[in-house]
């Protein structure tokens, strides 16, 4: 991987925090340096994945299961999505967004907190093993969402990193984290399936722009701050290539929270429904954004509830 630097300096009003190790948004020109963080945490006799599934992981920031989850475990989560999606209230919720060129639902956060269907599957025995597995700790839930992605009218996810946005906006001090993409419709070649850059997890894209007040309000419809630059897209695709997880409903995908991803827009019939949760290890909590704003709001990036995600269900039942 070459290299990309520049010695421009900041611009005017930008500050580096001491400690900041991943500084983005804060320079003239964008750069491409190397990760600072291990990207696995545990071991092979730590959880069910093999030390085969672990050095996959390590070297391509990823790992895609089909039909890890049975069709029955999900039929409660598509009764709760389309109840959701049917609900007019939703869409003045906080926690939803809408496509920005029409008024359908694009996304819905925090359902891990909402009903016990979505929650019991973000805190799945299964999954959280997985998480633990590794990032080598307990984990709590970061984040959680439905992406909807309906036929004809979902829109693109531009390519990103997670862990850019996280740190800047939200505080996350390392590459600590992953997201687990369940699959509740048949991810498809054809309707705006997940991409992913292999390999680009291992080195840090920092980004140009400074970044506005309140910018979810945006970018959460349609993000222009915090994306990389085509230059170091075309290096880390040239370099590394792409992959495409697909699969039928109960399908599951964990990446890395660096690792260069997005999605095409759906212009089919079939609509691409996955649930995304992003767990965190309990030793990676967030402290004040990187950017010198205001956090987030709580369901975008969790700052109050730490406890450990397998606890969550036995919570709600016992509340």
């Amino acid at each position: 991987m070459r290299s990309m630097s520049s010695g421009a300096t900041a611009p005017a009003g930008t500050v580096r925090r001491p400690g900041d190790r991943y500084p983005s948004r804060m320079a003239a020109e964008p750069s491409i340096t190397p990760r600072l963080d291990p990207v696995v945490h545990g071991q092979a006799d730590d959880g069910p994945l093999s030390a085969a599934e672990l050095a996959f992981f390590d070297q391509n920031g990823y790992l895609d299961f089909q039909s890890l989850l049975p069709p029955q475990e999900l039929q409660p989560c598509l009764a709760e999505l389309d109840r959701l999606r049917a609900d007019e209230s939703i869409r003045t919720a906080p926690e939803a967004v809408i496509e920005p060129d029409s008024h359908a639902l694009r996304s819905i956060f925090a359902v891990h907190q909402r009903q016990s269907a979505l929650a019991a599957l973000c805190a799945h025995p299964r999954l959280v093993a997985i998480a633990r597995q590794l990032l080598g700790s307990d984990v709590y839930i970061h984040q959680s969402r439905i992406n909807y992605k309906g036929g004809f009218q979902g829109r693109e996810f531009y390519w990103h990193s997670d862990f850019e946005t996280w740190h800047v906006e939200d505080g996350m001090p390392a590459m600590r984290a992953v997201s687990c993409s369940v699959s509740l419709t048949p991810n498809t070649p054809h309707n705006g399936p997940l991409m992913l850059v292999p390999g680009s997890h291992r080195h840090f894209v920092a980004c140009v722009g400074e970044t506005p007040q309140d910018h979810y309000k945006a970018s959460l419809r349609r993000q222009e701050v915090g994306v990389p630059d085509e230059a170091s897209l075309a290096q880390l695709i040239g370099d590394f290539g792409l992959v495409a997880p697909i699969g039928p409903a109960g399908s599951v995908t964990f990446f890395d929270c660096n690792v260069m991803h997005g999605s095409n827009s759906n212009i089919t019939s079939a609509p691409r429904s996955n649930v995304f949760t992003v767990y965190n290890s309990v030793d990676n909590r967030l402290e004040a954004p990187f950017c010198g704003l205001q956090p987030r709001p709580n369901f975008i990036a969790e700052r109050e509830d730490f406890r450990p995600a397998s606890s969550i269900v036995e919570a709600r039942r016992s509340a």
